[in-house]
């Protein structure tokens, strides 16, 4: 491994003072907190149930809205959607007049917390399931001699353009499959291949959340997964890693008592009730449609021009399913979103509830299975673990109200390893 540098960095108002040791932060995409515990009550994490032992294993509260992008710009940035300005995985752009997708770093207003770290001399590799993040987690690391590639796309990785080539050689596996376990497997063992091999020494780990919007946590498909998860947290571990572990955002069924899918259609609703000119924007929407067919728990409406916003926010409100509507002003305050990437309403639904645009929008043949998904309150919060006991200050934290994209502040500096 060689020595590991110790020089202290500062990123986005945090100061980082990083041990002699490897560390490493996985986010376990979708992983609500009942999947872990369903897989420990069966005997089948021992590696995390030592976890709990040795270090903490505890809740904290994710970015809102509870969707992958958002989630994972926050922890790589260590501040909230407000800050880093990604607010959702899909935005209206209201000066192009245009619907966009948010999986570029062009939109973060703030540097990641890797090229800082490799700039003191960390040796720093970002690994994700989904191609769509490694632009944002790639965002200025490669200039400074990082590494950031995708399981779905690890065949297609070059030495100027990843940090690294030949990766089916070095983690020993073809390119996955991205609906499929494997692709997250293949992040986890792609970050033991880079430890072993001396590569990295601060690793970022994120998966995908397939099996998650497929299973729930006592199905036996996913139990096996999470034993296939512990067995490389084990290996990271014995290769001397502090390990923070967390989720981007839980999950939950979201369907009717025959199993359908139990949507409610804001756009149509909206039409209806007080005519044309409304656009609802579904944050959840991203390239991975089998996993949820664009419908989550969380929603942005624009109003038509002259449309006052009391009497829509008043009807939306009354709507059963229905739990939270906000302006704009209101939402970026209390969500801590990006006041201009919203529309003149926020809306969220219940934990059993998804929000949709119109019947004819969604194609939900794509969906395999019945629905499970995210983006709302019920979807907040999630694991958050550390693998070594935590220092008194850091504890205290832990016991309060951490947020997930604390883990990097937590796995750097809050332990006190060995």
């Amino acid at each position: 491994m060689g020595e590991i540098s110790t020089r202290p960095f500062t990123v986005n108002g945090r100061l980082y003072q990083p041990p002699a040791r490897p560390v490493i932060v996985i986010c376990l995409d979708g992983s609500a907190d009942e999947y872990l515990d369903a897989a420990i009550a069966r005997g089948r994490m021992p590696n995390l149930q030592r976890i709990t032992v040795s270090g903490h294993r505890g809740l904290a509260r994710g970015a809102m809205p509870s969707f992958t992008n958002v989630n994972n710009s926050s922890i790589v940035t260590g501040v909230p959607p407000s800050v880093h300005g990604i607010g959702g995985n899909y935005f209206y752009d209201e000066v192009r007049g245009r619907e966009v997708m948010m999986n570029s770093a062009q939109f973060l207003r703030c540097e990641t917390i890797f090229p800082a770290a490799a700039r003191a001399g960390r040796k720093v590799a970002v690994v994700t399931a989904k191609e769509k993040l490694r632009d944002i987690f790639a965002s200025g690391l490669i200039e400074q001699g990082g590494i950031a590639f995708s399981a779905e796309k690890a065949n297609e990785a070059e030495q100027k353009t990843h940090g690294v080539a030949g990766i089916e050689k070095l983690v020993g596996h073809s390119t996955p499959p991205i609906y499929s376990g494997e692709a997250s497997l293949y992040v986890l063992r792609a970050g033991v291949a880079l430890l072993q091999n001396g590569m990295a020494d601060f690793l970022y780990l994120s998966t995908t959340d397939y099996l998650q919007h497929k299973y729930a946590p006592t199905s036996p498909e996913v139990v096996e997964f999470y034993a296939a998860v512990d067995v490389e947290i084990g290996r990271l571990r014995e290769l001397g890693a502090i390990a923070g572990i967390t989720a981007d955002h839980g999950m939950n069924a979201k369907q009717k008592p025959d199993g359908s899918p139990n949507v409610i259609y804001l756009e149509s609703g909206l039409v209806k009730k007080f005519g044309k000119g409304f656009r609802v924007i579904l944050p959840i929407t991203d390239p991975y449609v089998v996993h949820h067919g664009a419908l989550g728990s969380f929603a942005v409406v624009h109003l038509p021009r002259r449309q006052p916003v009391e009497p829509v926010r008043d009807w939306l409100m009354d709507l059963a399913g229905v739990t939270e509507v906000y302006d704009r002003n209101t939402a970026a305050r209390k969500l801590e979103l990006p006041a201009d990437r919203l529309g003149e309403l926020a809306v969220l639904s219940g934990r059993d509830v998804v929000l949709g645009r119109t019947p004819e929008y969604h194609d939900l043949k794509a969906l395999a299975g019945r629905l499970r998904s995210h983006g709302g309150r019920y979807e907040e919060m999630v694991p958050f673990m550390l693998s070594d006991a935590l220092k008194p200050a850091y504890a205290a934290r832990a016991g309060g109200d951490p947020r997930n994209f604390d883990i990097f502040d937590f796995a750097v500096n809050g332990t006190i390893g060995i």
